[in-house]
């Protein structure tokens, strides 16, 4: 049990003493502690090349961006931290309430990360042994501020300076980055730097794809994982097991999940997120897996395959997977460099439109359905069909609808692909046999200079492929 700072609800305790003597007791007699930053190789030097990619756009202009601060999950309990990415992407850091400042010099800028100190013994104040929220005897060692200086190769500063920055800042210096109480009313948030730093996300560089790599490596490992644990689901764990076997995955081969995992079951599988995951899974149902991990840089992989929990898909949903999977090729062989990502989206929603309408669930044509008026295929596909990848499992959304869909790719680019059908068990515009069956192909995908790599190409699409990778796996 998580034990709770002292409370005086107890007569016989006592609290600890508010004395110099009792300080210097407590802060004595402690050996050295590791203080070195968990960075990942060559994490500092492509922080580096992203803050002069920034400062080339914002010569002249004082630039801050805040890591933020955990959130309240519950009374004196919270989340735990993640960084905001921007800042993450700038600094490398993931310390809670670090502030990069990044002022003029030159044809460039001077880059300052300034960083809560650590809350150790010998201090001035009771922090270390009294402050369950910071203190080194509640949560352990932190990183100290010459390490962090030495493993992200920028001049680090302590937090407790950084009121005397922000007071002397010019008024049109430019924010980016989560709630933070000492720049709050300093520096006001730009969406001109947010859209520049979404922007600059669009193309990878080589540390970066190596990171996602890696994180789709792990997701990939993770779905093998959730398929040796589909006999403990099927038998007492339900969608709550799977997803918990992917979490403890991501966590022990990565940082974590990058999204809270979607595991929908038979009827759950039609709704997009499903992230309740609190029904069981039944020998015919389909499985619906929608997860990635994060790795430790916090880059983080997005993939999804739909598998038979009985290791065998019967007629209908074999015939909804082929449809999807279809329409899966279908996209994928329309992205690649110089070409929109509007192109992929209407040619796997027109795929899916036309199969529809073979089927007679659409009850237009599938040129109505494909006009801005129409759009009735979206009944069963409402969502879009592939996204940026990177720090966020979203990444670059700040850019806009009309230069996310139209601009083209560019060699470096990563994205998903993922057409999806969604029957409902309550749409009664479906057929019987297709409703509460949910289908959804998600492949991580990276534009080269002649064509696409997909990074997730270990996991099979058809479904013959899945129901032989099953069984090799559960052999």
């Amino acid at each position: 049990m998580r034990p709770e700072p002292f409370s005086f609800r107890d007569p016989r305790t006592q609290p600890m003493p508010q004395t110099a003597a009792f300080r210097e007791y407590m802060g004595a007699g402690w050996g050295p502690v590791d203080r070195t930053p968990d960075v990942i190789p060559g994490a500092a030097a492509a922080a580096g090349r992203h803050r002069e990619l920034i400062s080339a756009q914002f010569g002249g202009r004082t630039l801050v961006v805040t890591a933020g601060r955990s959130m309240l999950r519950s009374n004196d309990t919270e989340f735990g931290f993640r960084p905001d990415s921007d800042f993450v992407w700038l600094t490398s850091c993931q310390a809670e309430g670090a502030v990069l400042v990044m002022r003029p010099s030159g044809a460039g800028h001077d880059a300052t990360l300034f960083i809560p100190e650590a809350a150790g013994p010998g201090g001035d104040d009771d922090t270390f042994y009294a402050d369950a929220m910071r203190g080194e005897l509640w949560i352990g060692p932190a990183a100290g501020l010459a390490e962090w200086a030495e493993a992200l190769q920028i001049e680090v500063r302590s937090l407790e300076e950084l009121d005397a920055v922000t007071a002397s800042l010019p008024s049109d210096a430019l924010g980016a980055g989560h709630a933070e109480p000492r720049v709050a009313g300093r520096v006001a948030e730009s969406g001109e730097l947010l859209v520049a730093l979404s922007a600059a996300k669009l193309v990878k560089d080589e540390w970066e794809i190596g990171q996602l790599r890696s994180a789709v490596d792990a997701t990939v490992a993770g779905f093998e994982s959730v398929i040796g644990e589909l006999p403990a689901a099927l038998a007492f764990g339900g969608e709550r097991w799977l997803q918990a076997s992917f979490d403890r995955h991501a966590r022990t081969f990565g940082n974590g999940v990058g999204y809270s995992t979607v595991i929908g079951s038979g009827p759950h599988a039609p709704t997009l997120h499903w992230t309740r995951c609190d029904g069981p899974v039944l020998p015919d149902h389909v499985v619906l897996l929608d997860a990635g991990v994060e790795a430790r840089s916090l880059y983080t992989a997005d993939v999804t395959r739909s598998f038979p929990a009985s290791g065998t898909y019967s007629a209908a949903q074999r015939e909804v997977h082929n449809l999807v999977e279809r329409a899966h090729r279908a996209a994928l062989a329309e992205v690649g460099p110089w070409r929109s990502f509007v192109n992929m989206r209407s040619t796997a929603y027109e795929t899916i439109a036309r199969g529809l309408h073979d089927w007679g669930i659409l009850q237009v044509s599938v040129d109505e359905a494909m006009s801005a008026d129409g759009q009735q295929h979206r009944r069963y596909l409402p969502s879009g069909t592939g996204h940026h990848l990177g720090l966020d499992v979203h990444d670059c959304a700040r850019i806009g609808d009309e230069r996310y869909l139209d601009e083209p790719l560019l060699p470096g680019a990563v994205i998903t692909v993922e057409p999806g059908l969604y029957f409902h068990a309550n749409d009664l515009t479906v057929p019987t046999e297709l409703r509460g069956i949910g289908v959804r192909i998600e492949d991580d995908v990276l534009v080269t200079p002649t064509g696409i790599e997909i990074l997730s190409s270990a996991l099979p699409i058809t479904a013959d492929g899945i129901e032989a990778w099953m069984h090799g796996l559960r052999a």
